[in-house]
């Protein structure tokens, strides 16, 4: 095979198949051969269901696979800041670099995106191949001291960087992180990084707080499933300390809050434990449509985000953060499955087994 590719038709059915191998079509174009991807949440999310929102074509299928790392194979022309055989951190999705978004620097917010594994019309292609071909200003170089396996973990913790930007964090806030998945606890050490004196982490199993508070040595709050979101935020609060004197209305003294869960119950929880004036920012993906605490959002003037993706220097600073060994990604990595196995992957972290699984690019 050429290319060989894992290619998702719909809902549970994946193939191996040989691609062709894109061509540089323009001038600042890249070939990378990929040598490993990371599963996604929205990955498990397509082997099970066959899409989200906008489903994969049945007919054409879609090749899988976003968060990558590789070495530079060939470049176009006009690349001047990339020789074949460098090794690099891919970011996934290249924009327009021409409508309001885009010189405005919220690039991620192009709707002209061409975003890898993403359906279309007209389809982008993923990185789970042997060749994937990008642009030079979409890859980033990275130092001999990281490995490529930790340079798949630039993609998230480039989402936790645009988080924690959006949420404004200050040194000396505390901040309480809502989910301690993989995007959850890169949110908590960025906060961490940009001056965060106090970083709770709060999730519904106390397995995956063990690793977090060992992974971070940061506080951890267990919720219980069986009690309202107000009754759970007075309880985070009190056990805390964070508890502010006067009505349940203007919560506690949290400063910032990042829900990563994308749980309803996390999010009206996160909204009540929130200061009069504090911030919060929508990072996990869940339901479509929920009840939201409007009121208790009203009455609190809370500024409250969206987050999608990442944006400009998202990237680099993810990069400069794990090569200061500021952040650590090492330990979230927990498989690497081989390449003709990546179903096994995505069923692994389906199940909740591990932090982060890789898949390893094509073995020659």
């Amino acid at each position: 095979m050429n290319n060989p590719s894992i290619v998702l038709y719909g809902a549970k059915n994946a193939k191996l198949e040989d691609k062709t191998v894109p061509e540089l079509a323009e001038p600042h174009d890249v070939l990378v051969r990929i040598n490993y991807v990371g599963v996604c949440g929205s990955d498990v999310h397509f082997w099970h269901h066959g899409g989200i929102g906008k489903m994969v074509n049945s007919s054409t299928g879609i090749v899988m696979g976003h968060e990558a790392s590789g070495t530079i194979h060939s470049i176009g022309p006009s690349v001047k800041s990339f020789k074949p055989g460098d090794r690099v951190a891919i970011e996934p999705g290249v924009p327009c670099r021409l409508c309001k978004a885009c010189k405005a620097g919220t690039y991620n917010l192009c709707r002209e995106m061409r975003f890898a594994a993403a359906p279309g019309p007209p389809d982008t292609q993923g990185t789970l191949s042997k060749y994937f071909r990008s642009s030079e200003d979409f890859v980033y170089k990275i130092p001999d001291e990281m490995g490529l396996d930790e340079a798949v973990l630039v993609e998230p913790l480039a989402v936790a960087v645009h988080a924690v930007k959006l949420g404004a964090v200050k040194p000396g806030e505390t901040v309480v992180v809502m989910g301690s998945g993989t995007i959850g606890l890169l949110c908590a050490a960025a906060a961490r990084q940009f001056g965060a004196h106090r970083v709770v982490l709060v999730d519904i199993l106390e397995k995956k707080l063990e690793f977090a508070a060992q992974y971070l040595n940061f506080e951890t709050y267990c919720s219980p499933t069986h009690i309202s979101a107000e009754e759970n935020a007075e309880k985070l609060l009190e056990k805390l300390g964070l508890a502010e004197d006067g009505t349940d209305t203007f919560g506690g003294r949290v400063d910032t809050v990042i829900e990563a869960s994308g749980a309803a119950s996390s999010i009206e929880t996160g909204i009540h434990i929130l200061r009069p004036g504090g911030k919060y920012v929508q990072t996990g993906l869940g339901k479509p449509k929920i009840e939201f605490p409007i009121v208790a959002m009203g009455q609190k003037e809370l500024m409250v985000r969206g987050c999608f993706r990442y944006g400009s220097g998202d990237y680099e600073l993810a990069v400069s953060l794990i090569n200061k060994g500021l952040i650590d990604v090492k330990p979230l990595i927990s498989s690497v499955t081989p390449f003709e196995k990546a179903p096994e992957a995505w069923e692994k972290t389906a199940r909740g087994e591990g932090i982060k699984n890789l898949i390893q690019g094509v073995q020659d």
